[in-house]
């Protein structure tokens, strides 16, 4: 249960961010539904810019749409990010009056991030990490931060620092702040905690502690502030008792040149407990292995992090209606129903 004052507190963080204003035109490309474009939206509403609407999308109709209205913000998931600068057609088009783009959602990689770079190249990105249930920022990480002396330190890879007016701290499973570069719970405290789940007051209790919202994500924040998010602590992966976070090895594998897309899971294994599987989506045309995969990971990550097994194909993978992966999709052909699952 989101207020509007929850909401509209989000959006004057936005604000004083310096991520809207009165000269911006909009374009609403992601789920409506969805609290991501729902907020920026109301973002751009509160700034007096202009909005469009895409009814639906495609990588060939969204450039259509900029090149159209002279779109200069949008907001994309991760995927819509990928299948647009992997798209030919999109070249076609006038895309010079994009200034930004904000992504958030989901974890983006890095060879993603990348090619996305390449190819818009006077585009700026701002990641916004967070949940609906923080209506829904809590981190920002800034253009800045994706280039020069802040990608030198490694800070394109995080989530960025603590919105204006949200507090973020990590916590270990009792509560307590945990030292720098330790990883834990990621949690946030503001007037954009949600109100609570509808008629769900256990839950609630559980998710809100003290003011804190238990994000249910794991991470770390460095000695600046920098907020890194390595999974969800329910897709953490456990092999031979070694703790294995998915983002980590799938942003080593999504650096293949022959990878579109990909996802990293644990399935059973009866020496291991888990192992890693990985489920790619290889680009058109492009040949590729998963013995070929295993032997690019080996070379840039700790060989016990590597995917012990890979399925190639052609479709993409399974998504939410928000454009995440549905990890529980792919679990499904490996674990049986009521079978404990660590990762």
């Amino acid at each position: 249960m989101l207020s509007h004052r929850n909401l509209m507190a989000n959006a004057r963080n936005a604000l004083a961010e310096g991520l809207a204003g009165e000269n911006t035109v909009y374009l609403n490309v992601a789920p409506m539904f969805h609290l991501a474009n729902a907020a920026a939206m109301y973002i751009h509403f509160l700034a007096g810019g202009s909005q469009a609407v895409l009814r639906a999308f495609t990588p060939e109709r969204l450039a259509q749409t900029i090149e159209r209205f002279k779109v200069t913000d949008i907001l994309l998931v991760p995927t819509m990010i990928q299948m647009f600068v992997d798209d030919p057609s999109t070249s076609r088009y006038d895309l010079s009056s994009l200034r930004l783009i904000i992504y958030g959602a989901s974890p983006i990689s890095e060879a993603l991030l990348d090619r996305a770079i390449e190819k818009l190249p006077t585009t700026k990105f701002v990641q916004s990490y967070g949940m609906t249930e923080l209506s829904p920022s809590a981190t920002i990480l800034p253009w800045k931060d994706h280039i020069g002396e802040g990608r030198a330190k490694g800070r394109h890879r995080s989530g960025g620092r603590p919105m204006t007016m949200v507090d973020v701290r990590i916590v270990d499973a009792s509560d307590r702040p945990v030292p720098p570069r330790v990883v834990g719970e990621i949690v946030a405290r503001g007037e954009t905690v949600m109100m609570g789940y509808w008629e769900r007051p256990e839950e609630t209790r559980k998710a809100v502690v003290d003011g804190w919202m238990h994000t249910g994500d794991g991470g770390y924040m460095d000695e600046y502030g920098y907020v890194y998010v390595v999974d969800r602590i329910k897709d953490m992966i456990i092999s031979g008792g070694e703790n294995v976070y998915s983002a980590e090895v799938e942003n080593c594998v999504a650096q293949h040149p022959a990878v579109a897309q990909c996802a990293v899971i644990g399935i059973p294994d009866a020496k291991w407990g888990e192992t890693l599987h990985a489920v790619v989506m290889r680009k058109p045309s492009v040949a590729v292995t998963g013995d070929e995969i295993v032997a690019f990971c080996k070379e840039r990550i700790a060989h016990y992090k590597c995917p012990r097994s890979v399925r190639v194909q052609d479709e993409p993978l399974p998504m939410s209606g928000a454009g995440k992966i549905l990890k529980r999709e792919l679990r499904k052909p490996y674990w049986e129903p009521g079978e404990s699952q660590i990762g």
